[in-house]
């Protein structure tokens, strides 16, 4: 109950005012009993100065005993004397001989005040806690020295004890309205304290909860004010970095979601706590499988790695699915135990495959070179050193060797610089208007002798019917002659070879060379539009083919927005297929005729 600021508040305000209360009542209390005590000996004072002491011992060496009552009894309504302020005439020796009530007598007590007139001093000495209030003068009627009578004056203390209960039961009247004024002030003073300060607590759980819209009114101008001002404006703030922090968030998380690098996070006992889409994927595992870190990098080597590099960063390789996977480990948080470990995967597999690609393309390249060239300076050799003495026939023989060797570098070298060329972008297409079936049949005528020579028979399918063709009509007819010489090439004599197009819905053709030659390996047939690449190296090279004749029909098809597909079906034949575009340039502006 007393927990609440309210009640807290309207206790103290009540036990103040208890307080304050009871420290005025005992104080006037107090003061009223000092004050009564005071008068009285002051008015015992005034009464019996030297004068009246003097008549009052003549009185007694006079009249005695009865003299002194008489004489005294004139000052009782000076004196106050009554049933609860009597006086006693006592002898020298404190005993009692006349007084105000006999029947009192028996319940006078010695006092010290008495002791103290009893040695001849006057006895005026008493306290607010001593049970009366009493006053003893000696007299000396004999003029002996010697003390013959005491007038002796005892206050009860019931009037003082009456003052001082209706005092009392005034303070205590005036404490219960203080009270109940108390309780009335300080439930409205906590209320004006508190209600605030409840706003501004439930606008706090609202927040907590996440309700960032709050705006408390400001209802004055003081501490309060300034505090609800300050929550205000906290509230403004937390919003807006609740709301950089989120937008933030749901950035990182929509990077997370579709980034193509996988990336997952551990705390410090390999938990797994975060795990993206893509990481998924490359990994084969799910989030739900709780893999841990051991599990998942149990071929990382981690007891190489000093202390210093994994602070930083760790990268290793794991293959994972047939792919290789570059894996970067980075520690987050404090290294005190808090944070964990983020992993990063990247897919260098084709990385990898242009590594393969690129080192064999250089040793392909070398070695095409290579041969060529030790042929030429093996017959430049034999000719220098039997200058004069070779038979004409044989050194005619030699130079068509020579001749032949260069010739079949000029091609290797012409390639390579096509394929530069392709793949830097410099490669100027003259786009024209031409007919596909002429350019088919042009090819054909050049290629049938060939065909003939080897035992073939070539059909072209080209009918009068077919659209026209925007392009590099020196380039296609290029890749049509390179596909339809492999196909020559690489069939047996007496085999047939067939150069046919079609329409191929409205806007493109397709162009189709099939033969029913040796057939291509199906593990091969990926790989046959890679540089350099020959599936009988021996017998290509015997052919004279570079390996590069389908990779530049790859690439100039696709400078014509088109595509490229080879079937084959080992020891049956060979079908390629060409799709090209028929009304759009480059630029994807119609053709016009």
């Amino acid at each position: 109950m007393f927990r609440s600021l309210h009640m807290k508040l309207v206790l103290i305000l009540v036990l103040l005012i208890v307080s304050v209360m009871a420290v005025v009542g005992t104080f006037l209390i107090n003061s009223v009993s000092t004050f009564y005590l005071d008068s009285f000996y002051e008015q015992v004072q005034d009464v019996f100065d030297p004068a009246l002491i003097a008549s009052l011992e003549q009185t007694a060496a006079e009249t005695g005993a009865a003299g002194l009552k008489t004489a005294v009894s004139a000052y009782a309504v000076t004196l106050g004397i009554g049933d609860y302020r009597p006086y006693y005439i006592l002898d020298g020796e404190g005993r009692y001989l006349e007084g105000w009530n006999e029947n009192l007598a028996g319940s006078l007590t010695r006092t010290s005040n008495i002791i103290a007139a009893m040695a001849g001093g006057t006895g005026t000495r008493s306290s607010v806690a001593d049970s009366v209030i009493d006053v003893a003068i000696p007299l000396q009627a004999d003029g002996d020295g010697q003390v013959d009578y005491i007038i002796y004056i005892a206050d009860q203390k019931q009037e003082i004890s009456d003052l001082s209960w209706r005092f009392f039961q005034i303070v205590m009247q005036a404490m219960m309205f203080g009270m109940l004024a108390a309780i009335l002030l300080s439930f409205l003073l906590s209320k004006t304290i508190t209600t605030p300060i409840e706003r501004i607590t439930e606008g706090a759980r609202l927040i907590a909860e996440g309700h960032y819209d709050q705006q408390l009114g400001v209802q004055s101008s003081d501490e309060i004010g300034e505090l609800t001002r300050s929550f205000n404006y906290m509230a403004e703030r937390l919003k807006s970095t609740i709301g950089e922090v989120q937008g933030e968030r749901d950035k990182l998380s929509t990077l997370f979601l579709h980034m193509t690098d996988g990336v997952a996070a551990f705390t410090t006992d390999g938990t797994l706590i975060h795990m993206n889409p893509a990481t998924e994927s490359l990994l084969g595992v799910r989030m739900e499988d709780g893999l841990s870190f051991d599990e998942l990098f149990a071929d990382i080597d981690l007891l190489g790695a000093d202390e210093t590099a994994m602070r930083t960063f760790l990268t290793s390789e794991i293959t994972r699915r047939g792919r290789v996977l570059s894996v970067t480990l980075a520690p987050y948080g404090a290294l005190d135990g808090e944070g964990g470990v983020i992993a990063v995967f990247h897919d260098i597999t084709e990385q990898r495959k242009l590594d393969e690609a690129r080192r064999e393309f250089v040793a392909n390249v070398s070695h095409e070179l290579r041969t060529p060239l030790t042929n030429i300076h093996s017959y430049t050799e034999t000719l220098l050193d039997a200058a004069g003495d070779i038979p004409p026939e044989t050194e005619k023989q030699f130079l068509g060797v020579i001749s032949s060797e260069s010739d079949r570098m000029a091609r290797i070298v012409t390639d390579l610089l096509t394929l530069s060329k392709l793949d830097y972008g410099r490669m100027e297409l003259r786009m024209t208007r031409f007919s596909l079936g002429d350019m088919l049949k042009n090819v054909a005528g050049a290629m049938k002798l060939t065909a003939e020579n080897s035992g073939h028979e070539l059909t072209v399918d080209a009918p009068d019917t077919l659209p026209a063709l925007v392009g590099d009509r020196e380039r296609l007819e290029q890749v049509v002659a390179n596909i339809l010489s492999n196909a020559v090439k690489y069939t047996p004599s007496g085999g047939h070879i067939r150069l046919s197009a079609c329409a191929h819905g409205q806007s493109h053709v397709r162009i189709t060379v099939e033969d029913d030659g040796v057939g291509i390996p199906e593990a091969d047939v990926p790989r046959l539009f890679e540089r350099f690449y020959r599936v009988d190296k021996a017998r290509s090279r015997a052919a004279g083919g570079t390996g590069l004749g389908l990779a530049i029909a790859k690439e100039i098809v696709q400078q014509h927005e088109g595509r490229i597909a080879l079937a084959s079906e080992y020891g049956k034949g060979t079908t390629v297929t060409i799709t090209l575009p028929t009304g759009l340039t480059p630029g994807g502006e119609e053709a016009q005729a």
